[in-house]
């Protein structure tokens, strides 16, 4: 197991390398002139010209690249031109709501996707069968944007059941210790804040989650099914093993290799497509930051921004490929 780590840790490096070249690349053929925009199009030329030799903009573009370079293996993603604070410090508490949201989504996503896979190959032809699937279809199908106003509407302005936007009641905060709100509430014992977190999660977590949990409770059933017709899964039936123990300790386990691929997926899929339901839910995360940037042509934060979800994305594809060998006995990292 070491040596595979240590051998797709060593693939890893320039898969990042290439990543910082390209985003670099794509983020300079942007069109407009960040100088402009924040100095408005009234500016003087000489004026302009000032900011971007302080900006380095001046410099040509492999220079200005070995410069970031440089600064990134030193820990500095930069320094935004908009509000001149360091990158490091500032998309923190973005990146932490994010990675909230994430984690709420796909365990909404994981546990109804799978359980409603598990069920429809379990019961295959059956009502339930028929009726998971066609709203995983729907599920697939229905914009994003859609639901989470569709939720607004009849949970938070119809029924008054749950808060529409933001992560927490602000007229009773709690003191943030690491940016997860739902960790700093226990940590404070603040039960009570805890479960207006976790109501505002509610809404949001689900229009997000959506999508996955129709992908992975369709992958589920498509998985299970093939190893529900295998010769050990007739033969634990055979010797009187009940349904329950067949299905959920046998047929399970080893159905889980390609539902974890869709779950590493679409994990990291949410972290970097959370715009729509960040915007909507007014949901201070990492994919409004990076939008707001994009607005007002902010290059070190796009950059650090994106290069921060691709090495998430990363390790999150790393996590799922050990978590193969914990599934799936078969599986030996120290072969070869």
């Amino acid at each position: 197991m070491n040596s595979y780590l240590f051998k797709r840790i060593t693939v890893l490096i320039p898969v990042l390398i290439g990543m910082t070249l390209i985003v670099f690349s794509i983020i300079h053929a942007i069109p407009g002139d960040p100088a402009e925009t924040i100095l408005g199009q009234k500016a003087t030329e000489q004026s302009k010209e000032a900011l971007r030799q302080q900006l380095g903009l001046d410099q040509p573009w492999l220079q200005q690249y070995f410069n970031y370079m440089g600064d990134l293996l030193q820990g500095d993603l930069g320094t935004s031109i908009r509000t001149k604070t360091p990158i490091a410090e500032e998309i923190v508490p973005y990146l932490a709501a994010t990675l909230e949201l994430t984690a709420a989504s796909m365990l909404f996503a994981t546990f109804v996707g799978v359980n409603a896979g598990i069920i429809s190959a379990w019961k295959q032809n059956s009502w339930f069968d028929y009726m998971a699937m066609i709203i995983a279809l729907i599920g697939v199908s229905m914009p994003i944007f859609w639901l989470g106003l569709m939720e607004q509407l009849l949970f938070a302005l119809k029924l008054h059941w749950l808060p529409s936007i933001g992560r927490m009641d602000q007229r009773d905060p709690v003191e943030s210790i690491t940016n997860l709100y739902v960790i700093d509430t226990m940590l404070a014992g603040r039960w009570d804040q805890l479960w207006t977190v976790i109501k505002h999660l509610i809404l949001p977590s689900i229009a997000l989650g959506t999508i996955p949990m129709a992908i992975i409770a369709r992958m589920t059933r498509s998985s299970m099914l093939e190893v529900m017709s295998s010769d050990y899964i007739r033969t634990a039936k055979a010797k009187g093993m009940s349904q329950f123990l067949v299905v959920y300790k046998h047929a399970l386990k080893n159905s889980l290799i390609p539902v974890l691929t869709v779950v590493g997926l679409q994990t990291g899929s949410l972290l970097g497509g959370a715009v729509l339901t960040e915007t909507i839910f007014a949901w201070p995360g990492v994919g409004r930051y990076i939008y707001e940037a994009i607005s007002s042509r902010d290059y070190p934060v796009i950059q650090s921004g994106i290069l921060i979800i691709a090495f998430i994305f990363v390790l999150i594809n790393l996590l799922v490929d050990l978590l193969y060998a914990a599934v799936d006995p078969r599986i030996n990292y120290n072969k070869g």
